[in-house]
């Protein structure tokens, strides 16, 4: 007997017509479905009109090795199975590398079955540019760990998810750390109230912290700090950024921080508008 299929399959984030026709008709095909909760997945089966209902499996982060075993043995015995997380890729900080890894140790063929992501819809709603980026994961959860994070990759574009409970404290640290790093905070994509802040470390920490709740999944991101001429004083592009806050054009902004401060106010303007990765003039 042929072994079956696995197919790994991204399901929405938020917005339910972000699930494809492909996605629909592989979840309705397979005979088992791999899933983080077996409650939420067959919660979005009904939504998505999948009909019949394949079975559930739980495969989470606490029974994954364990999980892997068994559904690798079920597509050995022929059966397609579909992997599933709560939201988004599998493999992307959710269950699924384990279980891919082990099925293609064993011959089995494996799929994707691409859809959405919250690190690439952040991305495209960011408007840094960057040749590349580095995805962490989740920020480290100290302050000291998190400023080598940031510091490191301090020439990066950055991006990591975060929880709602940490959010606060984590851009705190980050703007302890780099407070004039521009930063893109977006939160809920896909969703109702979604949400794409962006700033200064030390401006978007502010109107979070000023909030007497913060809920939602969130992704956040780094901007590259640029690598500054001797002509582009780091006290001047901070003044910059602190004119452009209070609703100062770019060019006019950097024009008084030279004039303040010294040096060129063309050098400066260069460097801020590279900075903060935008079109502000």
């Amino acid at each position: 007997m042929d072994s079956g299929t696995l197919y790994v399959c991204a399901v929405p984030i938020g917005n339910l017509e972000d699930a494809s026709p492909r996605l629909r008709r592989v979840l309705g095909e397979v005979d088992v479905i791999a899933c983080e909760d077996t409650r939420n997945t067959g919660r979005l089966l009904q939504l998505l009109e999948v009909s019949p209902t394949p079975r559930l499996l739980a495969h989470h982060e606490h029974n994954e090795k364990a999980s892997s075993e068994g559904i690798v043995a079920l597509l050995l015995a022929g059966s397609n199975v579909a992997v599933v997380s709560d939201a988004g890729t599998p493999g992307v900080r959710d269950p699924g590398v384990a279980l891919v890894d082990r099925a293609l140790g064993s011959g089995i063929k494996v799929e994707a079955v691409a859809g959405p992501s919250a690190v690439t819809a952040a991305l495209s709603l960011a408007g840094i540019t960057a040749d590349g980026f580095q995805f962490i994961g989740f920020f480290p959860r100290t302050g000291a760990e998190l400023a080598k994070v940031a510091t490191a990759g301090a020439h990066e574009l950055l991006v990591a998810f975060e929880s709602p409970n940490r959010v606060v404290k984590t851009l705190r640290a980050l703007a302890e750390v780099q407070p004039s790093r521009y930063v893109v905070v977006t939160r809920e994509l896909t969703k109702r109230h979604e949400e794409v802040l962006r700033g200064s470390a030390a401006g978007v920490a502010e109107i979070f912290a000023a909030r007497e709740q913060v809920k939602g999944e969130f992704v956040i991101l780094l901007a590259p700090i640029v690598q500054l001429g001797p002509a582009a004083d780091p006290r001047a592009l901070e003044l910059v950024g602190v004119l452009v806050e209070e609703g100062v054009r770019l060019k006019d902004a950097t024009r008084i921080a030279a004039e303040f401060l010294g040096g060129s106010a063309r050098d400066l303007y260069d460097a801020a508008n590279a900075a903060r990765d935008a079109e502000d003039d």
